[in-house]
């Protein structure tokens, strides 16, 4: 289905790569039926700077996008126009429930988190963009241009970790994770510069597409 490029122009921000062909950074790429890609991402070098990666890298793998409830409400109770006061009592409640919901991934998201790789902790989105919603078009091309994906990394797991083991003056880690329709290559431009000991090496696996992209 896809013909990878794998030629990177590192220091330029017009990454050319990619399984769809030529890749404009300006123009956001959100198809409606998501492909979710297997990558490997692997990090080397010293073997503290490696550590420090890891700590850096650890998040919840989620964005705290700020939500508009109101804007919920109004989405809820449109498909059950005309229905009276017993389909705007549902939306209000619906509405309860992803309030809840929402703060409690708020909360969480100021925690450590099980997810060893979240895009969010390394290269924050700012918190003007959070406040425009996810489904807003500037936070989509926030997400596109700084990260190169439109959603957060997906199934992420380490299959390979030595940066712990004492006396080591090198180590690896070597990760692997499910990205939105491309691999993160604006991310990992970014990643490169600000971690500039360290080796980044991607293994975009194309020919493994997952529809589900469950996490």
């Amino acid at each position: 289905m896809r013909q990878a490029d794998a030629t990177e122009r590192l220091g330029s921000t017009q990454i050319r790569q990619g399984p769809r062909g030529p890749w404009i950074p300006e123009a956001p790429l959100a198809p409606v039926h998501t492909d979710w890609l297997r990558n490997r991402l692997t990090v080397s070098g010293p073997a503290s700077e490696v550590a420090r990666f890891r700590a850096a890298a650890r998040g919840t793998g989620g964005i705290p996008w700020q939500l508009d409830l109101d804007h919920e409400e109004a989405r809820l109770l449109a498909p059950m126009a005309g229905q009276g006061a017993d389909a705007r009592a549902l939306a209000r409640e619906l509405r309860e429930v992803i309030a809840v919901r929402h703060a409690r991934v708020i909360a969480c998201w100021y925690e450590a988190g099980g997810c060893p790789l979240d895009l969010h902790r390394l290269i924050p989105i700012p918190d003007t963009i959070l406040a425009l919603g996810e489904d807003a078009p500037a936070a989509r091309h926030w997400l596109w241009a700084q990260w190169g994906t439109t959603q957060p990394l997906r199934q992420v797991r380490v299959l390979e970790d030595n940066s712990d083991r004492r006396l080591r003056r090198s180590a690896r880690v070597v990760y692997e994770f499910l990205s939105a329709d491309w691999t993160p290559w604006q991310a990992l431009l970014r990643l490169r510069q600000d971690w500039p000991t360290l080796v980044l090496a991607v293994d975009p696996r194309y020919g493994e597409i997952n529809g589900a992209g469950d996490a």
